[in-house]
């Protein structure tokens, strides 16, 4: 079997894994609803949506199913991505994967419309920065190449659910190539991610780049880490304040930034904006 084919075949199946979002229980009537926390999940799922979307066809929801935006504001700044045709199909797919998504729960609950979502080049760029701990020159640009696009989806579906990394597998044949002008490798930027994640969601290590040390990979065998997951190889979860944390890039789920500039929508969002 071809190279592409089996990596198309690893992609396809790591995508079909469930979306979850832990969700920590109070055990009183302050604790979310099950509406709330089905909810919760289409902030993610706009947000993967769009940038799929856009990365591979370079139009959005309000072309493809606009009764799901709900009239909410488009993208800023989304773009089409400079992409070859394997890998502009592999993310059209996920595109699709994730209106999907969009449907599903909007026939289970009300739901909103789309939140202000802010896929600028330099909302990414600052995240990398912020990642490697100085300024990348020039900016890191996700829409500028394939392998920055695919970087770039590694920062986005991967927060979801630490698990449901879709493009990993085409970043995993390519852990020792160098991004280019950086000098840099894709398994130093996944690593540096990674890094930057748990820094900002602030509950321990619950996430790791595509190559880690023997001992930490499955079984101790293996140093690639196309899923991360813990010694028992069991995925992480996250909490939706952990979420919010990371996709705000405040490190506080109370100050809305980063992906979603005027916070995140639905009840569990919004109880951190007003608290």
């Amino acid at each position: 079997m071809a190279v592409h084919h089996i990596r198309i075949i690893s992609v396809l199946l790591i995508a079909s894994l469930p979306f979850t979002i832990a969700i920590e229980g109070k055990g009183n009537s302050s604790e979310p609803s099950d509406a709330d926390r089905i909810e919760f999940a289409l902030n993610l799922e706009y947000l993967e949506a769009e940038f799929f979307l856009y990365g591979a066809l370079g139009y959005g929801l309000d072309v493809v199913a606009p009764e799901l935006a709900g009239g909410g504001p488009a993208p800023i700044g989304a773009q089409l991505a400079a992409l070859s045709p394997l890998v502009r199909d592999l993310i059209s797919q996920f595109a699709y994967q994730e209106v999907g998504h969009l449907r599903a729960i909007k026939k289970e609950v009300k739901g909103f419309p789309r939140p202000v979502l802010d896929l600028r080049v330099g909302t990414f760029a600052r995240i990398m920065d912020s990642a490697f701990g100085r300024r990348l020159y020039p900016p890191f640009d996700p829409y500028a190449s394939e392998i920055n696009y695919l970087l770039a989806s590694y920062v986005i579906p991967y927060v979801g659910l630490t698990g449901y990394v879709g493009t990993n597998p085409q970043l995993q044949n390519t852990t020792s190539k160098r991004v280019m002008p950086y000098r840099l490798t894709v398994a130093e930027f996944t690593n540096r991610i990674s890094v930057l994640r748990d820094r900002l969601g602030n509950a321990g290590v619950k996430d790791e780049g595509l190559v880690v040390p023997m001992a930490l990979g499955a079984e101790g065998r293996v140093v690639g880490n196309v899923l991360a997951a813990n010694n028992a190889s069991l995925s992480y979860d996250r909490t939706p304040e952990e979420i919010l944390r990371i996709v705000y890039g405040t490190g506080d789920a109370h100050i809305p930034g980063g992906f979603f500039p005027n916070g995140a929508s639905g009840a569990i969002a919004k109880s951190f904006l007003q608290s």
